[in-house]
């Protein structure tokens, strides 16, 4: 049955994928006009999304191989609840959640940035002659994504490879 969640989260993955190798045409990538920049906005939006999503198809893809049948965990700490914080994986998965470089991190950072709105920013006016801004967020270009996407994808092969029927 685990295998079942591993074919989903490889799913999510590869449509991650793809929507971040869907070629934008050589003289759009040059100058892209409004509704091309929406349609990559857009695509990246969707990246994260199916990323986040699979993360939470991992987690309850860790519970069924330890027989959890019906459990849906959203979170280390749930999981760590149900199959105990001394397995493996429990290890694995609070060693990523630890570590500020790892694609669990970066996942989470990507999260917060798409559960808020915007940050405002500063204009210029007359009592305010400098506006300075700067970008602060996550990273989210093609490249850092697809990091992460590997990751994720080597995080699931391992875990299945692992718990595979013989």
């Amino acid at each position: 049955m685990a295998s079942q969640w591993y074919s989903l989260v490889s799913q999510k993955l590869f449509l991650a994928s793809t929507l971040l190798d869907t070629p934008l045409p050589a003289p759009i990538a040059a100058s892209p006009s409004p509704v091309q920049k929406l349609q990559q906005e857009a695509a990246t939006q969707g990246c994260i999304e199916l990323l986040l999503r699979a993360r939470l198809l991992l987690l309850v893809m860790v519970a069924r191989l330890y027989q959890k049948r019906s459990e849906t965990p959203s979170s280390v700490a749930e999981l760590a609840n149900l199959i105990g914080d001394q397995t493996a994986e429990i290890q694995m998965l609070l060693a990523l959640e630890r570590n500020s470089g790892s694609w669990w991190k970066h996942l989470d950072q990507l999260e917060a940035a798409q559960n808020n709105p915007p940050a405002m920013r500063k204009t210029v006016s007359a009592e305010n002659i400098i506006a300075v801004s700067v970008e602060a967020g996550p990273e989210r270009s093609a490249q850092s994504l697809r990091e992460t996407l590997k990751a994720m994808k080597q995080f699931a092969d391992n875990l299945e490879e692992q718990h595979g029927e013989w």
